[in-house]
Protein backbone atom coordinates (compact mmCIF):
# COMPACT_ATOMS: atom_id res chain seq x y z
CA UNK A 1 0.00 0.00 0.00
CA UNK A 2 1.44 3.51 -1.01
CA UNK A 3 1.17 5.87 1.87
CA UNK A 4 -0.17 9.56 2.08
CA UNK A 5 3.28 11.54 2.94
CA UNK A 6 1.73 14.20 5.28
CA UNK A 7 4.32 17.06 6.36
CA UNK A 8 3.12 19.07 9.33
CA UNK A 9 5.57 21.86 9.91
CA UNK A 10 5.09 23.60 13.62
CA UNK A 11 5.57 21.56 16.92
CA UNK A 12 2.56 23.12 18.64
CA UNK A 13 -0.61 22.41 19.93
CA UNK A 14 -2.12 21.87 16.42
CA UNK A 15 1.16 20.15 15.13
CA UNK A 16 1.84 17.51 17.59
CA UNK A 17 -1.97 16.88 17.59
CA UNK A 18 -2.22 15.85 14.08
CA UNK A 19 0.51 14.27 14.15
CA UNK A 20 -0.07 12.49 16.85
CA UNK A 21 -3.58 11.45 15.72
CA UNK A 22 -2.49 10.69 12.20
CA UNK A 23 0.57 8.69 13.31
CA UNK A 24 -2.35 6.39 14.19
CA UNK A 25 -3.36 5.42 11.12
CA UNK A 26 -0.95 3.26 8.65
CA UNK A 27 -2.54 4.33 5.25
CA UNK A 28 -0.07 7.63 6.27
CA UNK A 29 3.61 8.71 6.19
CA UNK A 30 3.82 11.11 8.94
CA UNK A 31 6.89 13.80 9.29
CA UNK A 32 6.98 16.52 12.03
CA UNK A 33 9.21 18.89 11.26
CA UNK A 34 9.76 21.99 14.46
CA UNK A 35 12.64 24.59 15.16
CA UNK A 36 12.53 24.11 18.65
CA UNK A 37 12.97 19.94 20.19
CA UNK A 38 10.17 20.65 22.58
CA UNK A 39 6.73 21.41 22.93
CA UNK A 40 5.80 24.72 24.93
CA UNK A 41 2.54 24.32 27.17
CA UNK A 42 1.79 28.27 26.78
CA UNK A 43 -0.72 28.35 29.18
CA UNK A 44 2.01 28.15 32.07
CA UNK A 45 4.38 29.70 31.07
CA UNK A 46 3.63 32.81 33.05
CA UNK A 47 3.85 29.82 36.00
CA UNK A 48 7.43 29.06 35.01
CA UNK A 49 7.95 33.05 35.23
CA UNK A 50 6.89 33.13 38.94
CA UNK A 51 8.77 30.22 40.13
CA UNK A 52 7.47 26.96 38.42
CA UNK A 53 10.05 24.62 36.75
CA UNK A 54 11.03 24.66 33.57
CA UNK A 55 8.79 21.29 33.25
CA UNK A 56 5.78 22.66 34.27
CA UNK A 57 5.42 24.29 30.67
CA UNK A 58 7.84 22.00 28.37
CA UNK A 59 7.65 18.16 26.97
CA UNK A 60 10.74 16.85 25.24
CA UNK A 61 9.43 16.18 21.39
CA UNK A 62 11.03 12.63 21.67
CA UNK A 63 9.10 12.18 24.79
CA UNK A 64 5.84 12.82 23.35
CA UNK A 65 6.94 10.72 20.24
CA UNK A 66 8.49 7.36 21.61
CA UNK A 67 6.94 4.34 20.60
CA UNK A 68 5.31 5.84 17.38
CA UNK A 69 5.54 5.63 13.79
CA UNK A 70 5.86 9.57 13.42
CA UNK A 71 9.22 11.00 11.57
CA UNK A 72 10.60 13.50 13.45
CA UNK A 73 13.01 16.58 12.29
CA UNK A 74 14.47 19.51 14.27
CA UNK A 75 14.90 22.68 11.74
CA UNK A 76 13.41 25.38 10.91
CA UNK A 77 11.11 25.53 7.74
CA UNK A 78 12.74 28.35 5.22
CA UNK A 79 11.02 28.05 1.65
CA UNK A 80 8.34 26.23 -0.02
CA UNK A 81 8.31 24.95 -3.96
CA UNK A 82 4.81 24.89 -4.32
CA UNK A 83 4.99 22.63 -7.75
CA UNK A 84 7.66 20.48 -6.49
CA UNK A 85 5.70 20.17 -3.06
CA UNK A 86 9.25 20.75 -1.08
CA UNK A 87 9.80 22.54 2.24
CA UNK A 88 13.29 23.42 2.53
CA UNK A 89 15.01 24.11 5.77
CA UNK A 90 17.56 26.95 7.13
CA UNK A 91 20.00 24.76 6.48
CA UNK A 92 19.52 23.23 3.43
CA UNK A 93 17.84 19.94 4.16
CA UNK A 94 14.27 19.06 1.59
CA UNK A 95 11.41 17.63 2.85
CA UNK A 96 8.43 16.40 0.22
CA UNK A 97 5.12 15.84 1.13
CA UNK A 98 1.67 14.90 -0.81
CA UNK A 99 -0.14 16.99 2.12
CA UNK A 100 1.08 20.09 4.03
CA UNK A 101 0.31 21.40 6.76
CA UNK A 102 1.32 24.42 8.54
CA UNK A 103 1.01 25.04 11.95
CA UNK A 104 3.65 27.26 12.81
CA UNK A 105 2.76 29.40 15.52
CA UNK A 106 2.71 33.20 16.04
CA UNK A 107 5.78 35.57 16.74
CA UNK A 108 6.55 38.90 19.02
CA UNK A 109 5.31 41.65 17.63
CA UNK A 110 6.70 44.91 19.24
CA UNK A 111 5.18 47.21 16.52
CA UNK A 112 8.64 48.91 16.23
CA UNK A 113 7.36 50.83 19.65
CA UNK A 114 11.77 52.42 20.27
CA UNK A 115 13.68 50.22 22.89
CA UNK A 116 11.23 47.33 23.71
CA UNK A 117 12.98 45.18 21.52
CA UNK A 118 16.10 45.62 23.14
CA UNK A 119 15.02 46.16 26.86
CA UNK A 120 11.92 44.03 27.50
CA UNK A 121 11.53 40.76 29.27
CA UNK A 122 9.15 38.69 26.87
CA UNK A 123 7.46 35.68 28.23
CA UNK A 124 6.97 33.58 24.51
CA UNK A 125 8.84 30.97 25.17
CA UNK A 126 10.72 28.94 28.36
CA UNK A 127 14.06 30.29 27.73
CA UNK A 128 12.90 34.28 27.88
CA UNK A 129 10.45 33.45 30.91
CA UNK A 130 13.90 31.57 32.78
CA UNK A 131 15.69 34.83 31.96
CA UNK A 132 12.62 37.05 33.64
CA UNK A 133 12.91 34.59 36.38
CA UNK A 134 16.49 35.27 36.88
CA UNK A 135 16.19 38.96 36.92
CA UNK A 136 13.26 38.85 39.21
CA UNK A 137 15.48 37.22 41.70
CA UNK A 138 19.04 38.87 40.43
CA UNK A 139 17.20 42.55 41.02
CA UNK A 140 15.90 41.86 44.36
CA UNK A 141 18.94 40.25 45.87
CA UNK A 142 21.37 43.11 44.79
CA UNK A 143 19.38 45.80 45.56
CA UNK A 144 17.93 44.12 48.80
CA UNK A 145 14.48 46.29 47.84
CA UNK A 146 12.10 45.66 45.24
CA UNK A 147 11.97 47.60 41.74
CA UNK A 148 9.53 50.84 41.88
CA UNK A 149 7.34 49.51 39.52
CA UNK A 150 7.25 45.64 37.86
CA UNK A 151 5.24 46.90 34.96
CA UNK A 152 2.91 44.82 32.40
CA UNK A 153 2.36 45.55 28.85
CA UNK A 154 -1.02 43.69 27.33
CA UNK A 155 -3.90 43.01 29.25
CA UNK A 156 -4.88 39.26 27.41
CA UNK A 157 -4.46 36.52 28.82
CA UNK A 158 -0.97 36.03 29.66
CA UNK A 159 -0.53 39.42 30.80
CA UNK A 160 -3.50 39.30 33.41
CA UNK A 161 -2.39 35.82 34.74
CA UNK A 162 1.43 37.03 35.00
CA UNK A 163 0.28 40.43 37.06
CA UNK A 164 -1.98 38.42 39.22
CA UNK A 165 0.41 35.78 40.49
CA UNK A 166 3.66 37.96 40.21
CA UNK A 167 3.49 39.75 43.52
CA UNK A 168 3.21 36.57 45.42
CA UNK A 169 6.66 35.26 43.78
CA UNK A 170 8.48 38.61 44.76
CA UNK A 171 6.88 38.31 48.43
CA UNK A 172 8.42 34.82 48.51
CA UNK A 173 11.62 35.65 47.38
CA UNK A 174 11.82 38.49 49.70
CA UNK A 175 10.93 36.71 52.67
CA UNK A 176 13.29 34.08 52.32
CA UNK A 177 16.23 36.46 52.05
CA UNK A 178 15.03 38.30 54.67
CA UNK A 179 14.73 41.83 52.75
CA UNK A 180 12.68 44.50 54.31
CA UNK A 181 9.22 44.37 53.90
CA UNK A 182 8.37 46.45 51.54
CA UNK A 183 4.75 47.87 49.10
CA UNK A 184 5.21 45.59 45.72
CA UNK A 185 4.01 48.05 42.90
CA UNK A 186 2.48 45.90 39.44
CA UNK A 187 1.65 48.33 37.33
CA UNK A 188 -0.84 46.73 34.17
CA UNK A 189 -0.99 48.62 31.02
CA UNK A 190 -3.59 47.79 28.03
CA UNK A 191 -3.99 50.14 24.96
CA UNK A 192 -7.64 48.99 24.95
CA UNK A 193 -10.39 50.76 27.23
CA UNK A 194 -10.69 47.39 29.07
CA UNK A 195 -8.61 44.26 30.49
CA UNK A 196 -8.76 41.00 27.84
CA UNK A 197 -10.87 42.88 25.04
CA UNK A 198 -11.63 39.68 23.49
CA UNK A 199 -13.39 38.53 26.37
CA UNK A 200 -16.87 39.29 27.26
CA UNK A 201 -16.87 42.67 29.11
CA UNK A 202 -18.57 41.56 32.62
CA UNK A 203 -15.82 39.25 32.78
CA UNK A 204 -13.25 41.49 32.18
CA UNK A 205 -15.03 43.80 34.73
CA UNK A 206 -14.93 41.05 37.33
CA UNK A 207 -10.95 40.71 36.99
CA UNK A 208 -10.70 43.81 37.07
CA UNK A 209 -12.42 44.36 40.57
CA UNK A 210 -10.38 41.09 41.53
CA UNK A 211 -7.03 42.69 40.30
CA UNK A 212 -7.51 45.91 41.73
CA UNK A 213 -7.96 43.99 45.01
CA UNK A 214 -4.86 42.31 44.69
CA UNK A 215 -3.47 45.85 44.93
CA UNK A 216 -2.28 46.06 41.24
CA UNK A 217 -2.54 49.48 39.11
CA UNK A 218 -4.45 49.42 36.01
CA UNK A 219 -3.55 51.64 32.90
CA UNK A 220 -6.25 51.57 30.66
CA UNK A 221 -6.19 52.85 27.16
CA UNK A 222 -3.01 53.58 27.70
CA UNK A 223 -0.20 53.62 24.52
CA UNK A 224 3.06 52.69 25.03
CA UNK A 225 5.10 54.75 23.04
CA UNK A 226 8.91 54.04 24.31
CA UNK A 227 11.37 52.05 26.54
CA UNK A 228 14.44 53.55 28.25
CA UNK A 229 16.73 51.61 31.20
CA UNK A 230 15.06 53.58 33.63
CA UNK A 231 11.81 54.06 32.08
CA UNK A 232 8.62 52.99 30.54
CA UNK A 233 7.28 56.19 28.49
CA UNK A 234 3.05 55.98 28.25
CA UNK A 235 0.83 58.37 26.86
CA UNK A 236 3.71 61.03 27.37
CA UNK A 237 4.44 60.00 30.65
CA UNK A 238 7.59 57.97 32.86
CA UNK A 239 7.09 55.01 34.75
CA UNK A 240 10.24 54.46 36.15
CA UNK A 241 10.90 51.02 36.11
CA UNK A 242 13.39 48.16 35.67
CA UNK A 243 11.24 45.60 35.22
CA UNK A 244 8.81 45.94 31.88
CA UNK A 245 7.27 42.56 30.66
CA UNK A 246 5.79 42.75 26.95
CA UNK A 247 2.98 40.34 26.59
CA UNK A 248 0.80 42.63 24.57
CA UNK A 249 2.10 42.05 20.75
CA UNK A 250 1.90 38.92 18.16
CA UNK A 251 1.97 39.03 14.80
CA UNK A 252 1.98 35.88 12.75
CA UNK A 253 4.50 33.81 11.46
CA UNK A 254 6.85 35.71 8.86
CA UNK A 255 7.05 32.02 6.63
CA UNK A 256 3.65 32.87 5.48
CA UNK A 257 4.22 36.38 3.97
CA UNK A 258 8.02 35.14 3.20
CA UNK A 259 6.45 32.51 0.74
CA UNK A 260 3.44 34.90 -0.54
CA UNK A 261 0.05 33.43 1.32
CA UNK A 262 -2.82 35.12 0.80
CA UNK A 263 -3.55 36.94 4.32
CA UNK A 264 -6.32 38.29 5.31
CA UNK A 265 -6.79 42.20 6.86
CA UNK A 266 -5.51 40.55 10.13
CA UNK A 267 -2.56 39.36 8.76
CA UNK A 268 -3.72 35.28 9.29
CA UNK A 269 -3.64 32.64 6.32
CA UNK A 270 -6.58 32.57 4.39
CA UNK A 271 -8.42 29.32 4.31
CA UNK A 272 -11.49 27.69 2.84
CA UNK A 273 -14.05 25.90 4.91
CA UNK A 274 -11.91 22.90 5.05
CA UNK A 275 -8.79 24.81 6.27
CA UNK A 276 -6.92 24.41 2.92
CA UNK A 277 -5.22 27.54 2.26
CA UNK A 278 -4.18 26.61 -1.72
CA UNK A 279 -4.57 22.64 -2.83
CA UNK A 280 -3.25 20.38 -0.20
CA UNK A 281 -1.76 22.56 2.05
CA UNK A 282 -3.76 23.24 4.74
CA UNK A 283 -3.12 25.70 8.05
CA UNK A 284 -4.14 25.74 11.28
CA UNK A 285 -4.60 26.66 14.60
CA UNK A 286 -2.66 30.23 14.88
CA UNK A 287 -2.02 30.94 11.73
CA UNK A 288 -5.35 30.57 10.44
CA UNK A 289 -7.95 33.13 9.52
CA UNK A 290 -10.79 31.44 12.07
CA UNK A 291 -12.97 33.07 14.20
CA UNK A 292 -11.11 31.82 17.40
CA UNK A 293 -7.50 31.43 15.93
CA UNK A 294 -4.69 32.08 18.77
CA UNK A 295 -6.35 30.01 21.79
CA UNK A 296 -4.88 26.69 22.26
CA UNK A 297 -8.29 24.93 22.29
CA UNK A 298 -8.76 25.82 19.11
CA UNK A 299 -5.72 24.80 17.90
CA UNK A 300 -6.53 21.41 19.08
CA UNK A 301 -9.85 21.42 17.69
CA UNK A 302 -8.38 22.09 14.32
CA UNK A 303 -5.80 19.30 14.06
CA UNK A 304 -8.63 16.98 15.22
CA UNK A 305 -10.91 18.41 12.35
CA UNK A 306 -8.17 18.12 9.61
CA UNK A 307 -7.52 14.45 10.73
CA UNK A 308 -10.97 13.21 10.83
CA UNK A 309 -11.02 14.42 7.04
CA UNK A 310 -8.06 13.40 6.04
CA UNK A 311 -9.11 9.68 7.21
CA UNK A 312 -12.36 10.60 5.45
CA UNK A 313 -10.22 11.06 2.05
CA UNK A 314 -8.60 7.88 2.53
CA UNK A 315 -11.76 6.31 2.33
CA UNK A 316 -12.87 8.08 -0.44
CA UNK A 317 -15.44 10.30 1.00
CA UNK A 318 -15.76 13.46 0.92
CA UNK A 319 -14.15 16.61 3.27
CA UNK A 320 -16.54 17.80 5.81
CA UNK A 321 -16.81 21.58 6.40
CA UNK A 322 -14.99 23.52 9.51
CA UNK A 323 -17.32 24.33 11.78
CA UNK A 324 -15.97 27.18 14.69
CA UNK A 325 -16.01 26.20 18.24
CA UNK A 326 -16.40 28.84 20.73
CA UNK A 327 -13.41 27.94 23.23
CA UNK A 328 -13.82 27.67 27.27
CA UNK A 329 -11.69 30.72 28.89
CA UNK A 330 -10.09 30.04 31.86
CA UNK A 331 -8.15 33.14 33.66
CA UNK A 332 -6.17 32.85 37.11
CA UNK A 333 -5.11 35.51 38.74
CA UNK A 334 -3.62 34.19 41.99
CA UNK A 335 -3.74 31.20 43.64
CA UNK A 336 -6.85 29.51 44.42
CA UNK A 337 -8.70 32.01 42.55
CA UNK A 338 -9.92 31.88 38.56
CA UNK A 339 -12.95 33.22 36.24
CA UNK A 340 -14.34 30.85 33.79
CA UNK A 341 -16.16 31.66 30.25
CA UNK A 342 -18.09 29.11 29.00
CA UNK A 343 -20.81 30.40 26.84
CA UNK A 344 -23.08 32.29 29.00
CA UNK A 345 -21.68 30.41 32.20
CA UNK A 346 -19.66 32.08 34.68
CA UNK A 347 -17.65 30.66 37.28
CA UNK A 348 -15.39 32.95 39.98
CA UNK A 349 -12.92 31.76 42.63
CA UNK A 350 -12.02 28.70 44.53
CA UNK A 351 -14.14 26.79 41.77
CA UNK A 352 -12.87 28.00 39.04
CA UNK A 353 -9.44 27.05 40.15
CA UNK A 354 -9.88 23.70 40.10
CA UNK A 355 -11.18 23.41 37.09
CA UNK A 356 -8.22 25.16 35.41
CA UNK A 357 -6.02 22.69 37.07
CA UNK A 358 -8.60 19.61 35.79
CA UNK A 359 -8.33 20.97 32.50
CA UNK A 360 -4.16 21.08 32.33
CA UNK A 361 -4.36 17.52 33.52
CA UNK A 362 -6.79 17.10 31.13
CA UNK A 363 -4.41 19.39 28.04
CA UNK A 364 -1.52 17.30 29.16
CA UNK A 365 -3.37 13.71 28.45
CA UNK A 366 -3.75 15.50 24.67
CA UNK A 367 -0.52 14.94 24.02
CA UNK A 368 1.04 11.66 26.33
CA UNK A 369 -1.04 8.83 28.03
CA UNK A 370 -2.35 9.13 31.71
CA UNK A 371 0.85 7.32 33.31
CA UNK A 372 3.00 10.43 31.90
CA UNK A 373 0.51 13.46 32.18
CA UNK A 374 -0.47 12.42 35.42
CA UNK A 375 2.98 13.08 36.57
CA UNK A 376 3.40 15.86 34.35
CA UNK A 377 0.74 18.15 35.87
CA UNK A 378 1.53 16.70 38.92
CA UNK A 379 4.76 18.85 38.89
CA UNK A 380 2.85 21.70 37.62
CA UNK A 381 0.48 22.03 40.47
CA UNK A 382 3.39 21.21 42.80
CA UNK A 383 6.76 21.70 41.81
CA UNK A 384 8.83 25.19 42.63
CA UNK A 385 12.53 25.74 40.60
CA UNK A 386 14.17 27.91 43.09
CA UNK A 387 17.14 30.32 41.80
CA UNK A 388 19.58 30.44 44.40
CA UNK A 389 20.65 27.80 47.50
CA UNK A 390 18.88 30.24 49.96
CA UNK A 391 15.55 29.85 48.36
CA UNK A 392 16.18 26.10 47.71
CA UNK A 393 16.61 25.99 51.62
CA UNK A 394 13.19 27.90 52.42
CA UNK A 395 11.32 25.79 49.95
CA UNK A 396 12.10 22.87 51.40
CA UNK A 397 11.00 23.39 54.81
Amino acid sequence: MVKEKVLIVGGGFAGIKTALELGKDDRFSVTLLSDNDHFTYYPTLYHVATGGARVNASIPLKTIFENSNINLSIAKADSLNRKAKVITTQDGKNFDYNTLVLALGQVTNYFNIPGLAELSFSVKSIDEVERLKAHLHAQLVSNHKPDLNYVIVGAGPTGTELAGSLQSYLKRIIYWHGLENRPIHIDLVEAAKRILPKMPPDMSRRIKRQLRLQGIRLYLGDAVEGESANDLLVNNKPIQSHTVIWTAGTANNPFFSANNFFLSANHKVATDVYLQAEPDIFVLGDNANTPYSGMAQTAIYDAKFLTNNLKRRARGRKFKSYVPKQPITVIPTSEGWAAISWGKLRIYGWLGWVLRQAADAHAFHDFEPWRKSLPQWFSYSSTEAVPCAICAQHNSN
